[in-house]
């Protein structure tokens, strides 16, 4: 079967897989935080700052290196960025203390950036009745990439350490590596624009088009209180009532699985009834998720629901958005995924540094707090955004 001319089912799902390796290098540590503090002899809430970051190194990967994808050839690009990701995994196995690991985990995230290089040139691929379900597809493996880390990166600091964890990741890169040399489509259309007019161009592409503004502002938000779950839920876990160890801590990423099963539908969704309408829900979804995590300090009862309404919700903001800014301009789809992503993550970094304090001051309850908030500011930015015509929607059919 074939989504799009020229654009085979087996290679997307290559790439989702490829998508998946390359984001799961930011979520290795996630369960392992307390493990990583105790051999530094750190208070665990103090390794919350590898979290935030890993998260802001992303961000800055996303605006210096992404918009190259415009001018050079993306499947290169990506290969030098996966081998610097490699070394910078050795960096954070080997590292001696912990500034040297905070630095290591900065680069990790500044080199993860390889899916948002093959996202925009299968966007560009992809037949626009098609769009939606294609970027569903590859961020529905970015899905799988969290899953396997947190599961894999808690499984295996339990048995080996954690530092066995960073060097693992690096042979994965490898993997990597091998897939997008040999599958990553060439690309037909580049610029020859240079690299500090890229760069400038992004503060352009974000005065003109209002879209992409309301989009970034509403990603920031969403995946902050997304992220302020994930960032603190180790630490939480090791508490009472709980008092879980890295390897159990690590199977809750399987609360992502039901949003991995109906991504491709969720990006149908957006092609069907609206970007715009399918954030909105997505918002809801993630209110929803933090009202039940006010009662998170009693038991899993309230616990898992909530991290599925949470995984559910930013999943389908983030395709949502990441759609609509795709189908902005052809020339310049790298560097628009480049603003959106970098806000997205830069609210990833906020979030994790918000719920870290939250958490600290009033546990599970700061957290329902701080998540709240962040989730009813996307919705409110959501609810004010450009209506999309309904022209547009049937075109996109």
């Amino acid at each position: 079967m074939t989504l799009a001319p020229g654009l085979p089912t087996r290679l997307v799902t290559m790439m989702a897989v490829a998508c998946a390796l390359a984001v799961s290098t930011l979520y290795y540590h996630q369960p392992l935080l307390p493990q990583m503090a105790a051999s530094f002899g750190l208070a665990p809430s103090q390794a919350g700052l590898i979290a935030t970051l890993t998260q802001l190194g992303y961000a800055l990967g996303l605006v210096l290196i992404v918009p190259l994808a415009d001018s050079h050839q993306p499947r290169r690009l990506a290969s030098l960025v996966v081998v610097a990701n490699a070394i910078a995994l050795l960096g954070c196995a080997v590292t001696p203390g912990f500034v040297l690991l905070c630095v290591s985990s900065l680069l990790v995230g500044v080199t993860a950036i390889t899916a948002q290089i093959i996202i925009p040139v299968f966007a560009g691929l992809a037949a626009p009745d098609k769009r939606g379900q294609i970027v569903g597809t590859l961020l529905g493996g970015l899905s799988a990439g969290l899953l396997v880390a947190r599961t894999v990166g808690g499984l295996l600091g339990e048995q080996l350490g954690w530092r066995a964890v960073f060097a693992v990741a690096a042979l994965i890169d490898l993997l990597l590596l091998v897939i997008i040399v040999r599958r990553l489509p060439v690309a037909t259309q580049t610029t020859s624009t240079g690299y500090c007019t890229l760069l400038r161009s992004l503060v352009g592409l974000l005065r003109e088009e209002q879209v992409l503004r309301f989009c970034a502002a509403s990603g920031f938000f969403t995946f902050a209180a997304f992220s302020a779950l994930w960032a603190t839920l180790a630490i939480l876990l090791t508490q009472p009532p709980y008092r879980f160890g890295p390897a159990v801590i690590g199977l809750f990423g399987l609360a992502t699985l039901p949003g991995i099963v109906v991504s491709s539908r969720i990006g149908a969704m957006v092609d069907h009834l609206g970007a715009r309408a399918v954030a909105c829900a997505g918002t809801m979804s993630l209110i929803g998720g933090y009202v039940c995590i006010t009662g998170a300090g009693s038991g899993l009862v309230w616990l898992i629901p909530a991290m599925v309404l949470l995984d559910l919700g930013n999943r389908a903001s983030l395709m949502a958005n990441q759609s609509r800014v795709q189908a902005l301009r052809a020339d310049a789809r790298s560097r628009l995924n480049t603003v959106f992503m970098s806000a997205y993550f830069l609210g990833g970094a906020a979030g994790a540094a918000l719920a870290n304090y939250g958490v600290h001051r009033a546990g599970w309850l700061g957290l329902a707090a701080t998540g709240a908030l962040l989730a009813l500011a996307a919705a409110t930015i959501n609810a004010h955004s450009p209506r999309e015509s309904s022209a547009s929607i049937v075109s996109q059919r």
